[in-house]
């Protein structure tokens, strides 16, 4: 599929800010995002995970996303991790493993996030519970649906796997109303 028949189809993307030579798998990733990653990101089980925490987490503010925030990176330097074991072991999380693990090494991560930017969901442990005050969550939740944002490549330190993150705005079928977001960790050389 050309990028000229992806842009016919309504396709909208909303790409990073980076030099032309930073990414030169863009066009790749993009059609990627469209392809497989729209397929896992519009599936029952995202969708359903989503919308069944934005119910729990609409009346968060600030203060809570924080301490939220604060116990995960705690939690992430330590061997007592009842807070992350949980969202590991949700039915999402176990369904982005599956998906992760069969996808040929492509994916190297995958996490889903709500309509605050907080973890849903997730193949492998992240750095951070919430996400929205990043460019993945704002650039695709924060700007409505159809949103892609590809990142920069990047050499992964312990793999040493040339890769890069598409992350991508996840959308309620019934509304078309933005409810979350999907970062995947894409390893280039299985492009």
């Amino acid at each position: 599929m050309t990028l000229r028949s992806l842009a016919v189809a309504g396709a909208v993307f909303v790409a990073a800010a980076i030099p032309a030579s930073a990414n030169q798998f863009e066009s790749e990733l993009k059609a990627l995002s469209v392809g497989k990653i729209a397929d896992i990101s519009s599936s029952q089980e995202v969708i359903a995970a989503i919308k069944s925490q934005n119910e729990r987490t609409a009346t968060y503010d600030q203060s809570k996303i924080d301490e939220l925030d604060k116990t995960w990176r705690a939690e992430a330097e330590s061997n007592d991790q009842p807070m992350i074991d949980d969202v590991l072991g949700n039915d999402l999380s176990g369904y982005l493993m599956d998906i992760q693990d069969g996808s040929g090494g492509l994916f190297t991560e995958i996490f889903v996030m709500d309509a605050k930017g907080l973890n849903v969901g997730q193949s492998d442990v992240t750095s951070d519970y919430w996400q929205g005050d990043e460019a993945k969550w704002k650039e695709t939740f924060g700007k409505g649906p159809n949103s892609v944002l590809i990142g920069e490549l990047e050499q992964d330190d312990s793999t040493q796997q040339l890769q890069s993150q598409v992350s991508v705005t996840v959308a309620d079928p019934d509304t078309g109303e933005p409810i979350g977001a999907v970062t995947f960790g894409v390893n280039i050389e299985q492009l």
